[in-house]
């Protein structure tokens, strides 16, 4: 299982070089995090510190991609342009031919 987790931290750290988004780097602690715990034996507590850090990385990509909104106090953009609106005077009928 340990395998499983250090193979996916390699595939992310790939990844990473070709897309360069922070983001996939707290995704790759997480698994390198999650690997090392499994590597430890129950009774040791640097497993508890690394599930730790598991959880941490996971909250700080919940924040990563977690979706931003405009503060309240901002306006809100405008619906839509509308044309200015024609004045009678400007709407005059063609020219008859002669």
């Amino acid at each position: 299982m340990v395998g499983a987790f250090v193979g996916a931290t390699v595939v992310v750290l790939l990844q990473f070089v070709r897309l360069r988004d922070r983001r996939l780097l707290l995704l790759a602690a997480m698994f390198a995090f999650q690997a090392q715990a499994l590597a430890r034996e129950w009774y040791d507590v640097w497993r508890d510190v690394f599930q730790a850090g598991v959880c941490a990385a996971g909250l700080g990509l919940l924040v990563a991609l977690s979706p931003r909104h405009p503060p309240p106090s901002a306006p809100p953009p405008p619906a839509s342009a509308e044309p200015p609106a024609s004045s009678p005077a400007d709407a005059s009928p063609p020219d008859p031919a002669p």
